[in-house]
């Protein structure tokens, strides 16, 4: 008789999906809004519109992933921060359009499924979601052996958020004389890792346990520090002020990513010398030895949000932003331009 090939036989294990989807449905539980109708396992998620909150609402998504960081939480073994990555990537988009995250639905690849570490990648989706203030809706969890080699994963996230339409944040009222003021990253967030690991592991010859004095923390300690996630604090800010556009800073860097929140015929000056650059991309640009323009394209350097306001709320801006915990800086302004908008930048960096 020919022998019996199950599904687990091809790399599949249906009862640790199981195992994993019970072990998160608690988490899961502690991101719930109270538009959220019913429990996660079904085939879909609902959301109840909040009622009465908005008259002309308009809907917001964005999509995302944590990037090769993953590589990073694989190699340290650690799963549980990650998650925070994804939802920041996402919520954080949205955000700078002015709107409130309502839900989040996340995609977790693996080849070889654990429900440990499923659970404690979903952990961190869940800490995102409650700091970001929205439900984690629903997700999907594949283990793909064809695909990942056992120990590797990827994530993927979808974020929705809802705002005012005339509210709606485009820049198109930013102008010459408005200020750029500048909110400190984390850390690296998830953008440059592809470089950050040839650099940390390749040239620097450094393990992912070893202390880095410099740094203060382990190599694993401070390139798996979460993105920062920005919403709560803006959005309370937005409830008192206006800002007329913001960026947030990903991959592209500032020169990639503060030109799409500007109006034609504007550029942004950016001074280096406005906020103090984290030990951290000094370490790899020098040991990369990489040119001044391009460690501005590929990492935050410290900064990552920037919001375009009116002279007149700087001080309220930076007072707010630092009462909530966060280093807030006057980095540069607008400027009048040609064409398209660009960034320029002065000074040196510190």
């Amino acid at each position: 008789m020919k022998k019996t090939v199950t599904y687990k036989d091809a790399g599949v294990d249906i009862d640790e999906g199981e195992r994993l989807v019970s072990l998160i449905k608690p988490i899961v539980r502690t991101t719930s809004r109270k538009e959220v109708l019913g429990d996660i396992g079904g085939f879909a998620g609902f959301f109840r519109f909040p009622p009465r909150k908005y008259r002309e609402p308009v809907l917001v998504a964005a999509t995302d992933g944590a990037g090769t960081k993953v590589k990073v939480a694989a190699m340290a073994g650690k799963f549980d921060t990650v998650g925070i990555d994804l939802v920041a990537m996402c919520v954080n988009d949205i955000l700078v359009q002015g709107a409130e995250p309502l839900f989040f639905l996340d995609y977790y690849a693996t080849g070889k499924l654990s429900a440990k570490d499923g659970a404690a990648v979903v952990s961190g989706v869940a800490e995102g979601c409650r700091q970001a203030g929205c439900a984690l809706l629903g997700g999907e969890t594949a283990e793909m052996p064809s695909v990942y080699a056992p120990g590797e994963f990827d994530l993927a996230g979808f974020a929705v958020g809802a705002v005012e339409r005339r509210k709606i944040i485009t820049g198109k009222n930013a102008r010459a004389g408005n200020v750029l003021v500048g909110l400190a990253s984390s850390g690296l967030h998830s953008n440059g890792y592809s470089l950050a690991r040839k650099v940390v592991f390749d040239i620097m010859k450094k393990r992912i346990h070893d202390r880095m004095p410099d740094w203060g923390a382990t190599v694993a300690e401070e390139l798996l520090r979460p993105t920062k996630i920005y919403v709560r604090p803006i959005l309370s800010f937005l409830r008192r002020r206006n800002i007329l556009a913001m960026a947030h800073i990903t991959g592209g860097g500032l020169p990639g990513n503060v030109p799409r929140s500007l109006p034609r015929g504007t550029s942004a000056f950016i001074d280096k010398s406005a906020w103090e650059t984290p030990p951290v991309f000094r370490a790899l640009c020098e040991a990369a030895r990489l040119p001044e323009d391009e460690r501005y394209r590929t990492f935050n350097m410290g900064i990552g949000m920037v919001l375009v306001l009116a002279q007149k709320d700087a001080d309220a801006a930076l007072a707010h932003f630092r009462k909530a915990k966060i280093q807030a800086s006057v980095i540069g302004e607008v400027r009048k331009g040609t064409g398209e908008p660009k960034v320029t930048f002065g000074g040196k960096a510190r």
